[in-house]
């Protein structure tokens, strides 16, 4: 589902990534950990298309993207590509079922598709009750849930999460972490999880430590 070859990055003459391979299966999970500076959230900028590389490959799904513009990296990323962070990113201003439907209709699916698929979501995560509730409205561990919820709405075949769970405590940490396996059950989507929580690492079907730019 995941294929990254020979990665090389550089910022100026720091080199970030020194010749990384990588590659994950359909439905796996991979956690990815090393020393802040490694090159962690590097890489999964770039396997999410949202960065450059200076040398390799990226495959998604059978599809080189190494080729595509930014108009046609812009419409695969919502397509193909879910995305959850540290800090939520939720818009303020609108509802969690909003939040949610956003991507849908980036999309270009009608209301009614885009609704439907959201209050799905947002009931398979147990928001059934706080759908219309704005973001201030919600603890860290909803809002959060919320931005899983964004993530999936596109059936996206990939899901790359850059420490979902670094600004949850303890006990939102851990259902986070369970609910991506209880997600992995029902939805067979592969997800790459860059993270410093070592139990949630230790979860994942491989862990993959990156130093000095490469994986060892």
């Amino acid at each position: 589902m995941i294929r990254a070859e020979n990665i090389h990055k550089s910022y100026g003459s720091l080199k970030v990534l020194k010749g990384v391979n990588l590659s994950v299966d359909k439905g796996e999970i991979v956690s990815v950990v090393g020393a802040s500076g490694a090159g962690k959230t590097t890489l999964l900028h770039i396997i999410g298309t949202l960065d450059t590389y200076d040398k390799g490959r990226v495959l998604i799904d059978g599809r080189d993207v190494s080729g595509m513009n930014d108009r046609q990296l812009s419409g695969f990323r919502n397509r193909h590509i879910g995305f959850v962070f540290q800090f939520h990113h939720l818009l303020p201003e609108f509802s969690a079922l909003e939040n949610v439907c956003i991507p849908a209709f980036i999309a270009g699916k009608g209301k009614r598709e885009a609704g439907a698929k959201a209050r799905q979501l947002l009931d398979v995560l147990g928001l059934t009750d706080r759908m219309e509730h704005k973001p201030a409205e919600l603890s860290g561990g909803e809002q959060q849930r919320v931005a899983v919820a964004r993530a999936l709405v596109n059936d996206p075949v990939v899901v790359l999460a850059d420490e979902p769970s670094g600004n949850l405590d303890s006990k939102s940490s851990s259902e986070l972490h369970r609910l991506f396996f209880e997600l992995r059950e029902r939805l067979n989507q592969s997800f790459v999880i860059v993270t410093h929580n070592e139990s949630l690492a230790d979860m994942a079907d491989r862990k993959l430590t990156i130093h000095d730019g490469i994986i060892l």
